[in-house]
């Protein structure tokens, strides 16, 4: 008997020190994390803000569809904050307001009325808005390894009768147990029975949350017994509303393609389209009734079931009097209510990869996933539609059956910033992000550098110095050699060197690079921005190495800001969940190449695409609208390259195999479609002439290079660094009359002198 005794007694004692040491490890787990996981707060991505003012180039389908893609709701009489009503080119407009990192932007009613494709006027409450700022688009966010979104609401901003319905449905002794409740379990059991339904579970809400943040889903006892204790000692720490206020923002309420939708407040965004505190009674009840299943009550997925569901609830929050029979009524008569408005959220997985990239230069990944940053990138929604559009009509083209791959960059070349980015054929799937990860020879691309080589030394070289288009050939060592050919197979003799860049001849451009010296052309290209990937071969002269599209608009980015290098960024401002600042992302930028050098190449640029390897763009823009680029394409077709800029845009355009197989496709048949099919719609302001100190124009012989005068035969007006124009001179005199020039009229050179 003794000996029983004995055993009962120890086995009393150990059980009462397991329990103990399991208490302990539950409470320190508790005490560790309970802070962390009430700010556990994914980044959040947005795009621009769309600014208006009097005179902005804008369409009213281009605000339309910015408006669209915010959620805003299209009504007969704007009177609430997310609203907005058309007729025609006038729109009225409720905004809704945003905090920005210097300033808030308020919730106002304005009058927007356009002329064209401009805004006309911009008004509000009687009186003219100089300027204005739409709230930004969420783009997507970066979020935890478990990838669950959520937005953070504070208790005293949600809404009292979503509160009161909560506890009514879910927890009704909430304020009153500790952490369990006997009554509660009861109480639930009897209100399922009535109904025939499982409308409330027996579960308090802090058992609830202790399940959510810390156990599996699992039904077994030891499992129920677990989250029972730590619910107690939950319940001992924080008092009910921090408990409250976590489940609020921690209840599970369905998924957004691959992330979890966690929180009323996302919820709400997700399923609504409006902040929490602008739901309506009916939108609470159906947010409240989706807790037991969110898969199951899906309003999207499943309209009808969601529909009886809220009308349960609805239902037993009268009988709680948590609303009135008459809300009540009210409530269960009015439709579902979603948010029928696209939903763009994490759809621009390059770009977002992107701003991922440049992050991880300055966070760690725990801050960009716990720290509930607000990202504010230079991404532009419009142009994106744009660029998407652009490329699917051109790929469906030429090539129907869906083998061949794209990626194009987009920046705004004054400020380095990137505006736009699709990373394949299909830009809204996840995956390979062929803008910054594909890396092939660039071809032509490469060319502009060897010409800049030459145009920074004017004693030696200018637009019209004579070069040889004869066949070449440079020994690599032992008897092998390298030996080029024109893409015609054809040598044309002596050309000048502007005509050598426009029409892209290889023997020119690779006889020019090697009298320049491969080192020179590398340090230039260093100077454009392209560090990697260039070999130090003959063959890097027409474009050999491993480049990706983003190098290449590094390279133009700098050329088409006249020798200034700008590292190109996605990001502008990062701030706190508080709206603190923490890091602006400042325009950077360095001179590294001369003004005057960079000039005279843009003209060869112009040349290109007036009369070179890229004149098919004009088979798109207006004839007046001036812009510049290059074609490149590798051996065997099979890269075809298309880099270029207007007056406020620059793009670089690839089109390739994945398995680098050949497209049969050149930089003129293939990528320079895509982007002279973006540039027509997107670009608002052609290229403009400006010519800087120590350049004049002078009146050139366009077959020999030689000086001559206004309206001699094939004459034409080029720029020219001071002291280096030719000193040979034709034995044509200068006379006032119409040039001849190949049209017949003024060349697309002169017209930018003579003003027309």
């Amino acid at each position: 008997m003794f000996r029983t005794s004995h055993l009962l007694l120890k086995s009393i004692l150990a059980a009462l020190v397991a329990g103990g040491l399991f208490a302990i490890y539950f409470d320190a787990r508790i005490t560790a994390t309970f802070n962390d996981k009430m700010w556990d707060l994914p980044a959040k991505v947005y795009a621009r803000p769309l600014e208006l003012f009097v005179g902005a180039p804008l369409s009213p389908d281009d605000l339309a569809y910015e408006l669209e893609v915010l959620g805003y709701r299209s009504v007969t009489s704007a009177r609430n904050r997310g609203e907005v009503s058309r007729f025609k080119n006038r729109f009225e407009l409720y905004t809704r307001g945003f905090a920005f990192s210097d300033e808030r932007e308020p919730g106002r009613r304005v009058l927007i009325e356009f002329s064209g494709d401009r805004v006309k006027s911009l008004s509000g409450s009687g009186r003219v808005i100089d300027l204005m700022r739409l709230d930004p688009l969420r783009i997507g966010g970066i979020y935890p390894q478990h990838g669950e979104d959520r937005i953070l609401a504070r208790l005293d901003d949600v809404p009292l009768s979503l509160r009161q319905g909560l506890l009514a449905v879910e927890d009704r002794d909430f304020y009153q147990h500790w952490g369990f409740s006997i009554m509660g379990i009861s109480r639930a059991a009897l209100s399922n029975l009535r109904s025939g339904q499982v409308v409330a579970g027996g579960s308090t809400i802090t058992q609830q949350l202790v399940k959510n943040y810390y156990l599996s889903s699992e039904r077994t006892i030891v499992r129920k017994l677990t989250e029972l204790a730590m619910a107690i000692l939950l319940e001992l720490h924080y008092d009910k509303d921090q408990i409250f206020e976590s489940y609020i923002n921690e209840v599970y309420l369905g998924q957004q393609g691959r992330h979890a939708v966690h929180g009323f407040a996302l919820a709400s965004e997700h399923y609504f389209g409006k902040p929490l505190e602008r739901l309506g009674l009916h939108e609470q009840a159906l947010l409240i009734g989706m807790i037991k299943g969110p898969s199951l009550y899906n309003p999207q997925r499943n309209p009808s079931r969601a529909l009886e569901r809220r009308n349960l609830v609805l239902e037993l929050m009268a009988d709680q009097g948590a609303i009135s029979l008459e809300q009540s009524t009210v409530a269960r008569a009015m439709p579902l209510g979603l948010n029928k408005q696209r939903r763009i959220r994490d759809s621009f997985p390059a770009f977002l990869d992107l701003v991922r990239r440049q992050l991880r230069r300055d966070y760690r990944d725990e801050d960009l996933t716990t720290r509930g940053l607000s990202i504010f990138t230079s991404f532009d929604p419009l142009l994106q539609r744009t660029l998407e559009s652009s490329t699917t009509i051109v790929m469906d083209q030429i090539d129907p059956r869906g083998d061949m791959q794209s990626a194009t960059v987009v920046t705004r070349f004054d400020t380095g910033e990137v505006a736009a980015l699709t990373g394949g054929r299909k830009p809204r799937f996840a995956g390979f992000n062929r803008a910054l990860d594909v890396r092939r020879p660039a071809g032509s691309l490469l060319k502009p550098a060897i010409y800049l080589v030459a145009l920074e030394r004017p004693n030696e070289y200018s637009l019209v110095t004579q070069l040889s288009d004869a066949p070449l050939a440079v020994k690599l060592g032992g008897e092998k050699s390298w030996q080029p050919k024109n893409f015609d197979r054809q040598p044309h003799g002596d050309v000048l060197l502007y005509q050598a860049l426009a029409k892209s001849y290889n023997l020119a451009s690779a006889r020019l690079g090697m009298e320049l010296g491969l080192d020179a052309v590398i340090d230039m290209l260093s100077r454009l921005g392209v560090e990697q990937g260039v070999p130090r071969v003959p063959a890097l002269l027409l474009g050999a190495g491993e480049y990706s599209p983003m190098d290449m608009a590094a390279m133009y980015q700098s050329i088409a800001a006249g020798g200034f290098r700008m590292p190109l960024r996605a990001i502008r401002d990062i701030v706190d969940a508080d709206g603190k600042a923490l890091k602006r992302y400042a325009l950077e930028y360095d001179r590294t190449a001369s003004i005057q050098s960079v000039h005279l190449l843009h003209y060869g640029l112009r040349a290109v695409v007036r009369e070179g390897t890229g004149r098919g763009v004009y088979r798109y823009l207006p004839e007046n609208f001036a812009v510049a680029g290059k074609t490149g394409t590798t051996n065997d077709g099979r890269d075809s390259w298309f880099a270029g800029f207007s007056g406020d845009l620059l793009a670089v355009s690839w089109i390739g195999r994945d398995d680098n197989g050949g497209t049969r496709l050149t930089g003129g048949s293939g990528a320079l479609k895509v982007w002279a099919e973006f540039m027509a719609s997107a670009s608002k302001q052609p290229l403009a002439y400006r010519m800087p100190d120590g350049i004049e124009p002078q009146w050139i012989d366009n077959r020999n290079g030689y000086l001559t005068g206004d309206g001699c035969p094939n004459s034409r007006l080029l720029p020219f660094i001071i002291g280096s124009e030719p000193t040979q001179r034709t034995n044509c005199f200068p006379r006032k009359s119409e040039p001849a020039s190949e049209s017949g009229g003024k060349s697309w050179l002169e017209s930018l002198f003579g003003g027309d």
